[in-house]
């Protein structure tokens, strides 16, 4: 039974991660991965209702990401709905490169751990399309987005998918990962910024004139929209502070919270008039795929955690490599060649709770180098695959390009990573 369900589980990822070729959607590849595993568990078992009874105590757990991940990207719909993000934009006025490429990097190494560095990364490349009107010059900054949004994203439990899996896991704290990842994180940016702005020179060209489509938001609206929305979403480590409930509860809550004030300020208009301010549309706008695939490699890696796969496989590093720093490094580098939520979630199920406790050294670096070694590749996080869809960014182009600052960061990062730790252990 390990043997054929490690083969349906390698066949799987070889799916998700050749999506572009295949033309296969990588949700479809991760749910039939996820219940052919547990066909084959099932199957195999000599008592099923053992099994049922393992897969209901996962899916629970994996739920709770799932409705998280669904409340923040509504939120972060109806913001850009209502032209939020545009507060942020309209505030860039420079055209030197060099000046443009740190206040951008920066803009989006912080607006990532507040909303996600997916998102982030979407909003930031939209800006850069007002500011610069040269493909070659806006692609380079796309790269470095997609390094900042990363290293952004790493040091927030709202970041990155994969932090915010160890947080809701219980593997992290929150002031914990944001005190001990925010300096390597900053870090992981800093390094190429200071390599690249040397060889940079001039300035960009703004495009003669920029039209914009659609009905346009009122101020009044448009900030009390984006202000609620980011307030909303900083509210849920609270709000799991002070109730000890999951952060999908809290996240619940501001969604709920965004919706009733949301209708209120629409009131006086007709449907036809809310079109896409409504919670309903940015409930059909956001990306369901990417939450089908969640649950569909989630259940497939909860299947190798319940035969006890995963612990194998730890034993199997612990005894070959004999180093933590080198394993999580290995498991970052791997992350960008494959997705690092099944990385993330394998290492969740390898490595228990007594063995490496809450805020443990392990998880707060698994979190560094999940969310920041996926740079080092265009495929290597949602960020990177998401820049090279919209500017038709070239996987050699990036190669060549980007990688050697983005592993010049990462490792930058890391290495302060430890140093801190050791300064402070």
């Amino acid at each position: 039974m390990e043997g054929l369900l490690i083969i349906v589980f390698v066949l799987g990822y070889l799916a998700i991660t050749l999506e572009h070729p295949l033309k296969i959607d990588k949700a479809a590849s991760a749910m039939i991965t996820g219940v052919l595993c547990w066909t084959i568990y099932v199957t195999a078992a000599t008592d099923y209702h053992d099994v049922v009874h393992h897969l209901e105590a996962h899916l629970g757990e994996i739920s709770g990401i799932l409705f998280f991940l669904l409340g923040a990207m509504t939120i972060v719909e109806l913001i850009d709905a209502h032209d939020g993000f545009e507060i942020l934009t309209e505030r860039i006025k420079t055209t030197n490169k060099r000046k443009l490429l740190w206040l951008v990097c920066f803009i989006t190494f912080f607006l990532s751990a507040a909303l996600d560095n997916l998102t982030t990364t979407i909003v930031m490349i939209s800006l850069l399309r007002k500011l610069i009107s040269d493909w070659n010059d806006r692609l380079f900054f796309a790269g470095m987005i997609v390094v900042a949004a990363n290293a952004g994203g790493a040091w927030s439990p709202l970041g990155d998918v994969t932090t915010t899996m160890l947080w809701i896991g219980g593997q992290i704290t929150v002031a914990n990962i944001v005190a001990m990842l925010l300096v390597p994180s900053l870090v992981c940016l800093l390094a190429p910024l200071l390599f690249l702005s040397p060889r940079l020179s001039g300035n960009v060209v703004p495009p003669k004139s920029v039209s914009t489509n659609g009905v346009i938001t009122p101020m009044r609206e448009r900030n009390t929209v984006f202000y609620l929305g980011l307030g909303c979403l900083l509210f849920v480590p609270i709000f799991k502070t002070l109730t000890h409930l999951p952060p999908f509860m809290g996240m619940l809550l501001g969604l709920g919270v965004m919706w009733v004030v949301t209708e209120l300020i629409h009131s006086e208009k007709d449907e036809r008039e809310k079109g896409t301010l409504s919670v309903l549309h940015a409930l059909r706008k956001i990306d369901t795929p990417s939450i089908l695939f969640f649950l569909g490699i989630l259940m497939a890696v909860a299947a190798l955690q319940s035969t006890g796969i995963l612990t194998a496989v730890a034993s199997w590093l612990d005894r070959t490599v004999q180093n933590t720093t080198a394993i999580v490094l290995i498991i970052g580098f791997l992350s960008a060649i494959v997705d690092n939520v099944p990385l993330v979630a394998a290492a969740q199920g390898m490595y228990s709770m007594k063995q490496y406790p809450v805020d443990h050294y392990f998880w707060e670096f698994l979190a560094y180098c999940a969310g920041t070694g996926g740079s080092a590749l265009i495929i290597g996080s949602a960020a990177g695959v998401a820049a090279m869809g919209i500017e038709n960014i070239r996987f050699g182009w990036y190669l060549r390009r980007i990688t050697v600052w983005a592993v010049i960061g990462y490792l930058a990062g890391a290495a302060a990573y430890v140093l801190q730790y050791n300064l402070m252990h």
